[in-house]
């Protein structure tokens, strides 16, 4: 099995074989989209400076790419352990809305709660 296909079955996609862009994979897994293009542009760039090493099947650099971004986001493959330094988990923290404030443990708390508790 691929690692686009083990992708596919582990976020339920179907057929196990759709494509998709960086953009979904980044929405899907979580990681942000500058480290999956760093990957991408990493095996763009392996497979123009040793073409010797790339399987007969695969036809172009872009193809290439995106099997080693597939792989970087498998922790059971080699490609994870190299470019996991890349894949960097989104932590956007929620907007605060009017009439709140964060805490120092990142929780949100009404305006109004915390003059009654401090």
């Amino acid at each position: 099995m691929t690692y686009k296909q083990d992708y596919n079955r582990k976020y339920g996609f179907k057929p196990l074989s759709k494509s998709h862009s960086l953009k979904d994979i980044s929405k899907t897994t979580g990681y942000k989209l500058s480290g999956l293009k760093t990957i991408y542009s990493k095996g763009i760039g392996a497979y123009k400076t040793n073409p010797s090493s790339v399987r007969p099947q695969v036809t172009s650099a872009e193809q290439w790419a995106m099997a080693r971004v597939y792989a970087s986001i498998n922790p059971k493959s080699k490609s994870y352990k190299i470019d996991k330094s890349h894949l960097v988990k989104n932590t956007k923290k929620k907007k605060v809305p009017k009439g709140y404030h964060r805490m120092p443990d990142g929780s949100i708390m009404k305006d109004s709660d915390m003059k009654k508790k401090y």
